[in-house]
């Protein structure tokens, strides 16, 4: 989706942290979760078509619960993890992804990954792309005790990045990043490049959209000189420290974010 244009506002001294999604935003896992999801449905359920595009129309969201929505057996979760650590070569970066969270660490923004997995399963799957070295902190949704669209997830993150809602943005591609970002007090930022389609996503409401993970650095620029027109006035085109409590045992997770 080209053309659209959102104004930012909120942060007038410019970003001191960005938080991210996992993902559909820095990775390109889709396929392994399809995949990971039928393998375990036909283990554990057994026969007929198993409901992957129901089960895609979660993203972000952590597996037990999408399991739950679903009306599914809760004893999926171990097979989808297995599988999809058995197809884990196959996952890989969004195009650019190393670039961009190199320079933001180069102009001294924090950043921290939100995710759906498990912290375990996002930090082993960071590190197999070399991109676990480019973030201060990932905190998985095992890691807090309500995974998106609640809060925990976003205030954990910029707790540890000791960074205040009001100077920090957060980027997603479901509406449950959306949702979770705006009750932390963060601005919300769409990625269309993600697994939602841009028409649910667009529905939620976001803050600032974005069709490309590149269009993220004119949000991010070094703050202003004295007189200078600040970031959040410019038109936007295109639109890990200790644990807290935990929710379920490690590696249980869902794919998205």
């Amino acid at each position: 989706m080209a053309g659209v244009a959102v104004r930012r506002s909120g942060v007038p001294g410019g970003v001191r942290a960005v938080v991210l999604d996992l993902d559909g935003v820095l990775v390109d896992s889709l396929a392994v979760a399809r995949e990971a999801f039928a393998l375990a449905y036909a283990e554990v359920v057994g026969g007929g078509v198993a409901p992957v595009d129901e089960y895609c129309r979660h993203p972000g969201r952590y597996l037990p619960d999408v399991l739950r929505l679903m009306g599914l057996p809760a004893a999926m979760a171990d097979p989808f993890v297995r599988e999809s650590n058995r197809l884990a070569h196959l996952v890989t970066p969004v195009p650019g992804a190393a670039d961009l969270l190199g320079v933001l660490r180069g102009r001294g923004i924090g950043l921290a990954v939100a995710t759906g997995r498990s912290g375990v399963r996002a930090r082993d799957l960071l590190g197999r792309l070399d991109l676990l070295r480019l973030v201060d902190h990932v905190v998985g949704s095992d890691e807090v005790a309500r995974p998106k669209p609640a809060p925990d997830i976003v205030r954990r993150a910029l707790e540890l990045l000791d960074v205040a809602p009001a100077d920090a943005l957060m980027v997603g591609d479901a509406p449950s990043d959306l949702a979770s970002a705006r009750a932390a007090g963060v601005l919300a930022v769409a990625a269309l490049w993600g697994e939602s389609d841009p028409a649910t996503l667009l529905a939620a409401g976001p803050d600032v959209v974005l069709t490309g993970l590149g269009e993220l650095l004119p949000l991010c620029d070094p703050c202003p000189a004295p007189g200078a027109t600040p970031p959040g006035d410019r038109p936007v085109a295109g639109g890990d420290g200790p644990a807290a409590p935990g929710r379920g045992p490690a590696g249980v997770d869902g794919h998205a974010g």
